[in-house]
C-alpha cells in the first residue's frame, strides 16, 4: 500500500509498542503524527510495569510529533455523553474528540477494540489503521515482532466481525 500522507492519529498504546519494538524513530520520521495531550500523559504512566525498552522520554517524544493538540474539554464532554462514547478510556475519548471534527485526511492507529467499535460505529471503517499496517507500507520489519493486537490480522478480524453484526 502506499504511504499515507496525511496526518496519523495515534493513542498512547501504539506509541509504547512502537517504542517497544524499536520502531518509533522509523514511525514518526515517514509519517505525521499526531497526538493529543491525554495521550502523551498515557505514555508516562506506568512506567514501573515496562521494561526499559518501553520508557519513553516526554520531551523527545513532543519533539517528534508533527502536531500536538491539548485536550478539548468541550468536545470530550459531549462524547461523554455520546452512548458509544461511555466505553473509551480517557485518552481514546480525548483522541476522537480531535479526530471526528477534522476535515483532512487523518488516519488513526489503535490497538483497542473498544475505540476501533466507536469509529467504526461513526462511519470511519476507512480512517481506522493499526501500527503493523503503518510499518509494512514503509518496509519496516519490527524485531521483537508486535503484540497481535497492533497487527493487520487482529484489525480486520474486528471489522469483519462487526460487518457481520457479531459486534
Amino acid at each position: 500500500m502506499p504511504v499515507h500522507r496525511g496526518p496519523v492519529l495515534t493513542d498512547a498504546n501504539s506509541v509504547i509498542e512502537a517504542h517497544r519494538v524499536g520502531a518509533w524513530a522509523a514511525l514518526s520520521s515517514r509519517y505525521r503524527i499526531v497526538m493529543v495531550e491525554k495521550c502523551v500523559e498515557e505514555t508516562q504512566t506506568g512506567f514501573q510495569n515496562r521494561r526499559p525498552e518501553e520508557t519513553i522520554d516526554r520531551t523527545s517524544l513532543v519533539g517528534s510529533l508533527s502536531e500536538y493538540h491539548p485536550d478539548d474539554r468541550v468536545r470530550i464532554m459531549e462524547l461523554q455523553l455520546d452512548p458509544g462514547g461511555t466505553v473509551l478510556d480517557a485518552g481514546e475519548m480525548s483522541l476522537w474528540a480531535h479526530a471526528l471534527p477534522r476535515t483532512d485526511d487523518w488516519v488513526i492507529c489503535g490497538a483497542d477494540a473498544a475505540s476501533m467499535r466507536f469509529g467504526y460505529a461513526r462511519g470511519k471503517r476507512a480512517r481506522l489503521v493499526n501500527l503493523g499496517s503503518l510499518l509494512a507500507d514503509i518496509g519496516y520489519r519490527p524485531d521483537p515482532p508486535l503484540r497481535g493486537n497492533y497487527g493487520k490480522a487482529w484489525l480486520d478480524d474486528l471489522i469483519h466481525r462487526m460487518v457481520m453484526g457479531l459486534l
